[in-house]
């Protein structure tokens, strides 16, 4: 993988308390699916707040493939789907990420025809698409799986109930926006609870589509073409903010997050709260004080929301690595969610993993060393163990924390850490 992003590293200086107070970003699992429901009104859609990350860039290039046109402007996302002219998406994009498969239901909705590849993204295990393909089919898609390509017509959708096998985060999206397209009314059961769906439900009742139900598991979408341009403010990411909860909770002090809504943060807080730290919300904030004395969280088991986030995981890990005694993880949710392990025990971190259950006992001190980021979430992982590693921790691969954080050597910089992004020199002309 060539690039200059690939090339840069983020160092850490670690033992800085961290103080102060931080707005947190607009939510990329939110942002991405508003992006690809853009499309269904041939007309302008406004986003605001929305978090400059190379998913985001990825997304706008899809776009942008299609004939819409993009602009930034400021910190708003301009989006203008009045000249979509295509259905398809080429490999080199879809690979760019995962989340892309949201496009598919969509481009559907929109134009009756899709065609596009497998999608890439981070590598935790298999993640099928089935539950999406399944639910496009009961709408009446007619999709053919070719030679790694999805051939997709839908000139005649027609609402239904559809049951969901598990409550997917990404089919339920697919679904809802393929459900604008088609006659009369979809019923989506065991939807996935996530607050990232009722954001994506608040953008499509704001074009003009009947949506209700987001937030519980029974949506009901009643098929109409949207009609009104829409300006959305994107939610705040509550990943984000637990990163940055789990890193003051580890290094110590006390920070104060804005513009987050603590009811998302519930079960984060909770297991913070269990390994000793103080934290206090009101409306839209939250604070965090913490000696940096740890101790265990008890048993943190992933589960679909409202349950404890399977994206937290491994910050909450990281922070807990000096607490005293032992926490068990169990990952419900994806497979090969534990493969910053490896890299957090290079710095001296005491991590047994069987299967779904990693084991952590706390250790006296962790040393820096030279990491590399394995995916997005395990690479936010080693940004909080480098706040309390003894020594300089180098951090690479950190494209993979670029798809989720905007800035967070800025941001933990204005907390107070001893953090630099360290790019390569200019390549010299051969």
């Amino acid at each position: 993988m060539g690039g200059g992003i690939h090339m840069s590293h983020i160092t850490i200086q670690g033992g800085s308390r961290l103080e102060g107070t931080l707005a947190v970003q607009g939510a990329k699992n939110s942002v991405l699916p508003i992006l690809a429901a853009a499309i269904l009104h041939p007309g302008r859609t406004v986003l605001r707040g929305c978090p400059h990350l190379s998913d985001v860039e990825s997304s706008i290039r899809i776009l942008r493939h299609l004939g819409c046109r993009v602009d930034w402007e400021g910190g708003d996302l301009v989006i203008d789907a009045s000249g979509l002219s295509r259905w398809d998406i080429p490999d080199h994009l879809m690979r760019e990420m995962r989340s892309s498969v949201v496009f598919l239901g969509s481009i559907l909705a929109r134009t009756g025809w899709a065609e596009l590849s497998h999608p890439g993204g981070c590598e935790l295990g298999p993640r099928p698409i089935d539950m999406h393909l399944s639910a496009l089919r009961q709408l009446g898609a007619n999709i053919r799986e070719e030679g790694g390509f999805l051939r997709c017509t839908a000139q005649h959708m027609t609402g239904r109930e559809i049951t969901l096998s598990m409550p997917s985060v990404g089919a339920t999206e697919n679904a809802m926006l393929a459900a604008c397209g088609a006659q009369g009314e979809t019923v989506l059961v065991n939807a996935a609870r996530e607050p990232e769906i009722a954001d994506l439900q608040a953008f499509l009742c704001g074009m003009g589509c009947q949506v209700k139900g987001a937030g519980s598991s029974t949506i009901c979408i009643q098929g109409r073409q949207p009609t009104h341009d829409v300006c959305h403010t994107v939610m705040p990411d509550r990943i984000v903010a637990a990163t940055y909860l789990a890193a003051a909770a580890a290094a110590g002090g006390e920070i104060e997050l804005r513009q987050i809504q603590h009811s998302h943060l519930s079960t984060v807080t909770a297991a913070l709260h269990a390994a000793g730290c103080q934290i206090y919300s009101g409306p839209g904030q939250t604070v965090l004080r913490s000696e940096g004395r740890l101790h265990s969280a008890g048993t943190v088991r992933t589960a679909p929301y409202p349950g404890f986030p399977t994206d937290a995981q491994a910050v909450l890990m990281a922070a807990l690595l000096r607490g005293q005694g032992a926490t068990v993880f169990v990952e419900n949710i994806f497979e090969n969610r534990y493969r910053h392990v490896d890299e957090l025990c290079r710095m001296g971190a005491d991590i047994s993993v069987a299967d779904r259950v990693a084991v952590v006992t706390g250790v006296p001190r962790l040393y820096g060393a030279d990491v590399r980021a394995t995916d997005l979430r395990g690479g936010a992982a080693l940004l909080v163990a480098g706040l309390i590693a003894d020594g300089t921790t180098r951090i690479g691969d950190i494209h993979h924390i670029q798809r989720g954080y905007e800035d967070p050597v800025r941001d933990l910089a204005a907390l107070g850490a001893d953090i630099a992004l360290e790019e390569p020199p200019p390549a010299a002309h051969q």
